[in-house]
């Protein structure tokens, strides 16, 4: 980046006074890529990444600044490759991380906060938990279209929603500092699989019985299934298997926030990140591709049955192979509220792209012990005047 100065020159009868003032002067072409902060060129201050733009823009004075998109494939890394050789080279990257004593989660911190919460579990970070690590370096990300007022938004409407909140709740969505943007880390899985198998082929047909019926004697048809063992194999190709490599967020509320544009996915750029916060990932390569695997053989399963054919289908015994294994390391967009309401921590987390909402809550107990109540005493009352 290149800076230029300003001097002032102030003087008195005996005094001459030379004051620098620094006049931060931004020049796209001569801007290291790489550097922690994206500096305004007005008034010095950060810039931060607008979501649903491809600008950064001043908090203060509100200068804007477009971000040149690189024409450039996100390519496919080999997966072998970088089981053995991720170990050396620029394969890797130094990443300084804080970790959440409560939660666990280890995320990015700006050098100049010395305090902040988790964003995960709200619980106090401690800066001198600050440490480094070796990671695969993201080629792509999803950058954010949500902004944070239209996060707050759908956090307010979905606490309006709840049934049995307790109350004192709801003052959480005017708090629009409870809402953090945050990069998740994903894996992206391609491969090709091999697959035998053996299992059992069902053909339904009917046939006639008879039977008694007070005496008399009556047919029925009935439907039977005729049961044959089969085997065989298929091959099929799996693209972009998503597994999230972070252990901080609810499973069965992340994966609710799928569909995930993939399709537009944008290189990498540390500009992207300005303003927001990143996890690192806690569930390696090799530990995602496990994942993946299992996220394949529903399918895989699926194919086979069609491929069986008949009315009813078994697999008693399943064997498949991967090869020409790729992925794609990538950070995708979430905006997230976490807030402790009686000790206990509870989430709401949004698609950063398309504001699709997940949430947990806390239920107020005796207001659901009064419907209950009030139920069996509608139920006692039907009874008392239209019972036997």
């Amino acid at each position: 980046m290149l800076f230029t100065n300003k001097f002032i020159l102030l003087q008195t009868d005996n005094l001459k006074i030379i004051i620098i003032v620094e006049e931060n002067t931004f020049d796209p072409k001569l801007s290291d890529t790489n550097q922690d902060e994206i500096v305004c060129s007005n008034c010095a201050a950060k810039l931060e990444f607008e979501p649903g733009t491809t600008s950064l823009t001043c908090p203060y004075c509100g200068t804007k600044n477009e971000i040149a998109i690189r024409e450039e494939s996100i390519d496919e890394l080999d997966f072998e490759h970088y089981l053995k050789e991720a170990e050396v080279g620029d394969e890797l990257e130094e990443v300084a991380t804080i970790a959440c004593n409560a939660c666990g989660a280890v995320t990015t911190l700006d050098p100049n906060i010395v305090s902040s919460d988790c964003p995960f579990c709200g619980n106090k970070l401690i800066v001198k938990n600050e440490s480094t690590s070796k990671q695969i370096k993201p080629k792509s990300l999803l950058p954010f279209k949500i902004t944070s007022k239209e996060a707050l938004q759908s956090f307010k409407t979905w606490l309006k929603k709840l049934w049995f909140a307790p109350p004192g709740l709801k003052k959480y969505a005017t708090q629009a500092e409870k809402i953090a943007g945050m990069y998740i880390p994903y894996w992206t899985y391609d491969s090709d699989t091999y697959s035998n198998y053996k299992g059992q082929r069902g053909d339904d047909y009917t046939t006639t019985e008879t039977y008694t019926d007070n005496g008399e004697t009556k047919t029925r048809t009935v439907t039977k299934t005729r049961w044959t063992n089969v085997s065989g194999s298929i091959s099929l190709f799996f693209d972009d298997v998503l597994v999230i490599a972070s252990k901080s967020l609810p499973q069965n509320k992340i994966d609710k926030l799928e569909p995930w544009d993939l399709e537009n996915l944008t290189p990498f750029d540390e500009k992207f990140l300005s303003g927001f916060r990143t996890e690192t990932y806690r569930i390696g390569l090799k530990e995602g591709f496990d994942v993946a695997k299992i996220k394949m053989d529903p399918k895989i399963r699926e194919a086979i049955k069609r491929q069986i054919g008949g009315d009813h289908q078994k697999v008693t015994w399943l064997s498949t192979a991967y090869s020409n294994i790729t992925f794609k390391h990538t950070l995708l967009p979430i905006w997230i509220s976490a807030y402790r309401f009686k000790d206990k921590v509870y989430r709401f987390i949004v698609n950063g792209r398309t504001g699709k909402v997940q949430g947990e809550r806390p239920w107020c107990w005796w207001k659901i012990a009064l419907l209950v109540i009030a139920i069996l005493g509608a139920f006692a009352a039907i009874y008392y005047f239209f019972g036997e």
